[in-house]
């Protein structure tokens, strides 16, 4: 299984960017899809994860501003950054909560990490 995270860039403050996370590779089911994000010196934070019921988790500082999106068919996630603001600077990394076989166990599958960096 391959992750390939895109997206990320430089944005200023007010701005949007959009993360895409897509998975490719023999995969049986996707239960959860989500990213999290991490700033040097700092706690890795959850920004946000959406479940296979379409159930979705938002840390306090990007509710109302991020939207987490998942397209089952192409085993892809999406996040959705509005109003981005220059404390959302940071790496931003997904993952996919994975079984790639009938009865196997689930994993988390990583991608690369995006920069995105939001000025003022």
């Amino acid at each position: 299984v391959q992750v390939v995270e895109s997206g990320g860039g430089l944005v200023q403050a007010g701005g949007s960017l959009t993360l895409s996370c897509a998975a490719s590779g023999r995969i049986i089911n996707c239960h959860e899809v989500g990213w999290y994000r991490q700033v040097p010196g700092k706690a890795r934070e959850l920004v946000a994860a959406i479940t296979s019921t379409g159930s979705t988790d938002y840390s306090d500082s990007v509710k109302g501003r991020f939207t987490i999106s998942r397209d089952d068919a192409k085993n892809t996630g999406y996040l959705q950054m509005n109003n981005l603001k220059p404390e959302d600077t940071a790496v931003y990394y997904c993952y996919l909560n994975l079984q790639i076989e009938r009865v196997g166990p689930w994993r988390d599958y990583w991608g690369q990490g995006t920069q995105v960096t939001v000025s003022l």
